[in-house]
């Protein structure tokens, strides 16, 4: 597996292009949730990818703070095959990189309600009650670093 971390501008077409096809996939048809996935956020982050023969397995941005957020966030967290542990290696990636590149201390997230038990195993702790983001429940969840 390749990790590759980019800013917008160092992305290839054909990499913005998978990258967004990937996030359309899983999170408006398979979600089946209509929502508008270009927020004009990308333009911002940093793209962490990991990717093989096959093209890009897993995806997340990672925000400086100010963005979404006062403090750097990950967002757009995604995996192509589930229960490789590719999830987990590019969330560990996007937090090495907001360590990195914006000096984080802290990381915070809107994370899909049925998906906290994913990051809780990596140290996130809720931080706020349930709310709908696009009619899915999530809460927002922090990790101190």
């Amino acid at each position: 597996m390749k990790l590759s971390v980019k800013k917008f501008k160092e992305l290839t077409a054909e990499e913005l292009y998978d990258i967004i096809k990937l996030r359309n996939a899983v999170f408006v048809v398979e979600q089946n949730c209509v929502y508008q996935d270009l927020d004009g956020k990308d333009k911002n982050a940093f793209h962490v990818t990991l990717s093989d023969d096959e093209g890009i397995q897993a995806y997340l941005r990672v925000l400086d703070g100010g963005v979404s957020y006062k403090e750097p966030s990950l967002g757009r967290i995604i995996s192509a095959k589930r229960r490789m542990g590719l999830g987990t290696a590019v969330v560990k990636a996007g937090i090495e990189v907001a360590k990195e590149k914006y000096g984080a201390s802290l990381i915070r997230i809107s994370a899909q309600v049925q998906a906290m038990p994913f990051y809780e195993s990596l140290g996130f702790t809720a931080v706020s009650e349930v709310y709908d983001e696009d009619g899915i429940p999530h809460r927002e969840m922090t990790l101190a670093l």
